[in-house]
């Protein structure tokens, strides 16, 4: 305060100039028509009503006036020409902007810097952009807000190469790029070289501790992935505002890596910054992404602190469906003020990825009558829930009346919904049918669709069809292999097994294996097949082996069928004992309370030995147990499952 002091003077400051040399200043912040200048004619009355007018506000009257102004030859004032401008933009006129713009090039002369610039954001605005090309070519001089808004048209047109030829030629004409620039221009970097090259751009001029630009740049290496320079970028900045977290927390939140960004949440709450719309929206997905339920839930208290948001309601909904809590999910729903199409159809896969196909139906038929218009997305959901619940006939009538109840025409996720009911329900030569008569090539997503039901049915020769198609496509895709000899052993053809294996291990292909992970005491924890590694390896074998005695007196016995190898009857028991969720499962029962559901998510899809296992022991123990799997959820309870053994 007493360095601040010091700047202040004691006494009132005297005028040291003349008022006319005041009058002038006023008369650069103030419309001409303000402070007539001494020793010059006072303004046309025209151009001062003209110059009343645009400050008023007056549109209609303002682009009357301006046509006296061009019968008489007289020009106004830039500031009034720029409120008329504006006006122009704020009433959508295009054909009156046109106007003011021929008005300033009457006398052949180009407008000055300043209305050209306006002009051209004015056209912009208007999506004329070839009209604001042609201003931008045209104009004799051209500072840093014109090309920056030349560039973020070529941005926002995807017309990235110009955008980048244009960072280069305004530096050719001595024009130096400002934040604003390098915001533009960084959105329009294709390749991680094009990136490093604006990067070393920004360094060159200075910018690089521009918490704007930082910002960009964060945002840019997230979206290539680069999670690790983009993590640098920000690590290196002295100081932080939230936009800046907001950006680097998006970006591990989007790049997958959800337990990086809920740790920078805390270290952003720690630094004392409060969380806004966009913070939450992006811990939710990661959470969502990771399903971590309880922290979802005090993301949620956050939540409630703000207004009600349309966009995080539905960030809410989405992550409590894709943790399996339904409940929660249906209590949000049911307090949502607003509801989009977006709300509706999260809410109709939710219950249909759950297991609850019936009252996933029964929410399309109440969002066709109090809700908007059902999207490409919704009668995806609509089909899924049809596909788990084996409602062929309803499938097929939801399919073939999209386009004339809701203008959707079918695509690939629908056609990928319909090959799944049909391959679920056993109808597997109509499902090939399906698939040959679709006006597309299919896909490695609709034939593993099919290669899938053909494990269930146990259909070895279409199976080996199915594959065929997929590796063409992808010669290097894993889970073709994978599923074409897990289904080649279901059969006992240890031949074929073993060809389509060598055949693995010449390509040098992979299986990935199973895994399953648990959160518990806000910790997660991850069991690999097989792996007794963890810190509790000998209590959760205590505890698998007195689950497995106790399942056993209530009819559980090893399905040796799901073993992919040919072995004898007691090895066969051994390989099941160590899956992935079966330890999971141990473990859970180990460490939570039986009044809280134990939640397991998988990478594999559940084995029918470990589905049956899972069933016997929530009844065993009267606890629920959810287990997601890459397609659905699993809700165990009382013996039985919500997807009613078809899955």
């Amino acid at each position: 305060m007493k360095a601040f002091s010091r700047c202040i003077p004691s006494k009132p400051l005297r005028p040291s100039l003349p008022p006319t040399s005041y009058r002038s200043v006023a008369a650069l912040l103030l419309p001409a028509s303000s402070f007539p200048l001494p020793n010059s004619s006072p303004p046309h009355p025209l151009v001062e009503t003209f110059a009343s007018l645009c400050h008023r506000g007056a549109f209609s009257d303002a682009i009357a006036a301006m046509g006296s102004l061009e019968v008489h030859g007289l020009r106004a004032d830039p500031i009034s020409y720029s409120n008329l401008i504006k006006l122009c933009i704020r009433n959508n006129a295009v054909d009156e902007g046109r106007l003011v713009h021929r008005h300033l090039s009457s006398d052949g002369d180009h407008p000055e810097l300043f209305l050209s610039n306006t002009l051209m954001s004015m056209y912009t605005k208007f999506g004329l952009l070839d009209e604001a090309r042609q201003l931008f070519d045209r104009m004799g001089e051209r500072n840093v807000v014109s090309w920056t808004t030349m560039i973020s048209v070529m941005t926002n047109l995807k017309r990235n190469e110009e955008a980048l030829r244009l960072l280069i030629s305004m530096q050719r004409e001595g024009v130096a790029p400002n934040m604003y620039t390098f915001s533009a221009v960084l959105r329009a970097c294709q390749t991680l070289a094009s990136l490093w090259s604006v990067h070393c751009c920004i360094v060159k001029y200075g910018l690089e501790s521009d918490v704007f630009v930082r910002s960009s740049l964060i945002d840019v290496y997230s979206k290539f992935g680069d999670l690790d320079y983009g993590y640098r970028v920000f690590k290196e900045m002295a100081t932080r505002d939230l936009v800046v977290w907001n950006s680097i927390i998006g970006g591990f939140a989007q790049g997958g890596d959800g337990y990086k960004a809920i740790n920078l949440f805390a270290q952003m709450k720690r630094a004392g910054f409060l969380a806004n719309q966009g913070t939450l929206a992006s811990v939710l997905r990661a959470c969502t992404g990771m399903v971590l339920l309880e922290m979802g839930r005090q993301v949620h208290v956050h939540v409630l602190k703000h207004e009600r948001d349309l966009i995080l309601n539905n960030a809410l909904l989405d992550m409590y469906c894709k943790c399996g809590s339904l409940e929660d999910a249906d209590v949000v729903f049911q307090k949502m003020s607003e509801r989009d199409v977006i709300s509706w159809s999260t809410m109709i896969s939710g219950m249909a990825q759950n297991g609850r196909s019936s009252d996933a139906l029964k929410l399309f038929e109440s969002m066709k009558i109090l809700g908007p218009k059902p999207n490409y997305i919704t009668i995806v959901g609509v089909l899924f829930a049809c596909s788990h619940a084996g409602l062929v006939e309803d499938g097929w009538y939801y399919f073939r009346s999209m386009k004339k109840l809701f203008d959707i025409h079918p695509g690939r996720e629908h056609y990928g919904c319909m090959v799944d009911l049909l391959g679920r329900a056993g109808k597997l030569e109509e499902a090939l049918k399906f698939i040959q008569d679709m006006n597309f090539e299919p896909d490695t997503v609709i034939w593993r669709t099919l290669l899938g039901a053909c494990r269930v049915h146990k259909n070895a020769n279409l199976a080996a069809h199915a594959a065929k198609e997929i590796l063409r496509l992808e010669p290097d895709d894993e889970g073709a292999y994978i599923l074409l000899s897990n289904i080649y052993a279901d059969s006992h053809r240890w031949n074929e097994v073993e060809q389509v294996r060598k055949s693995m291990r010449d390509r040098r292909v992979r299986k990935d294996p199973g895994r399953s992970w648990i959160e518990v005491g806000k910790k997660i924890h991850v069991f690999i097949v097989g792996d007794m590694s963890h810190p509790q390896a000998d209590g959760i074998e205590k505890e698998l082996s007195r689950l497995i005695s106790r399942i056993a007196n209530i009819g559980y016995v090893p399905d040796t069928d799901f073993v992919l190898h040919d072995v004898g009857k007691e090895q066969k028991e051994e390989s099941l004992r160590y899956h992935s969720e079966k330890l999971a499962i141990a473990f859970g029962v180990l460490n939570s309370t039986k009044s809280k559901p134990i939640r397991i998510m998988k990478n594999l899809r559940i084995c029918g030995d470990c589905h049956t296992f899972a069933k016997l022991v929530a009844k065993s123990e009267d606890m629920t147990i959810i287990i997601r799997d890459p397609v659905r959820f699993h809700h165990f309870q009382d013996g039985a499952c919500s997807c009613g053994d078809y899955w």
